[in-house]
């Protein structure tokens, strides 16, 4: 009897239904996250109503989930984001993967940011933020604007921008100052979610990969 129950538990271990569950990657939490973000986004009071009409005539949208500040005057702060396109066709993209960080990222009101949306409106833009290293404010002809209270202001008053975020901080939504913040490609991490080398570009314009993870992130935009 005492022979035959390591044989058992062996048996028990590797039995269909009873292997241990995979462990969900650092790129598929990233994409769930922006999922949850959207709908934050998009369901608030506030901000909900001028997001969705924006995101309606979007180009393009990155979402970071959650930037981390490790520190308060002079910590610098960084976070991993999704960025997707639209198509001709009305299209969503499968995600490819960034960072954004930067020491100067500052709130104009009190709290920590957690999520930051930056909703991309025009094609010069998108292209800007593939780049190897994009930072905000130091690219000529590209116009960022953050919402805040009074979101519909703002987005009237700055009519035209190519680039307009918003921010979440412990539950509420504030105005950021995102000048200096760099965003920049994460090729390691498009490796490890599509299993193979793939840049930006091949991701969001020609739809070159594809992971069924993505599915209800796509689904979620797929409604604006």
């Amino acid at each position: 009897m005492r022979r035959l129950m390591p044989m058992l538990l062996l048996l028990l271990l590797f039995a269909p239904g009873v292997a241990p569950a995979a462990q969900v990657s650092d790129q598929q939490k990233v994409v769930d996250g922006a999922r949850r973000t959207l709908a934050q986004l998009t369901a608030d009071k506030t901000l909900g109503g001028p997001a969705r009409d924006l995101l309606h005539k979007a180009r393009a949208v990155l979402i970071v989930p959650q930037l981390v500040k490790a520190g308060f005057i002079l910590g610098g702060e960084g976070g991993d984001g999704v960025l997707l396109a639209r198509d001709a066709a009305g299209n969503w993209s499968y995600p490819s993967f960034c960072g954004m960080g930067g020491g100067s990222i500052g709130l104009q009101i009190g709290g920590e940011v957690s999520r930051i949306v930056l909703i991309i409106m025009t094609e010069p833009a998108l292209r800007a933020v593939m780049r190897d290293e994009f930072k905000i404010g130091a690219e000529a002809g590209i116009t960022v604007v953050t919402l805040g209270g009074g979101a519909e202001a703002s987005t009237t008053a700055n009519a035209g921008a190519d680039i307009y975020a918003v921010a979440r901080s412990k539950g509420l939504f504030g105005g950021i100052a995102l000048q200096g913040a760099i965003i920049a490609p994460s090729t390691g991490w498009n490796h490890a979610y599509y299993g193979r080398d793939v840049t930006a570009e091949a991701i969001v314009l020609r739809h070159a990969a594809a992971n069924p993870g993505a599915e209800a992130l796509r689904s979620a935009l797929a409604r604006f």
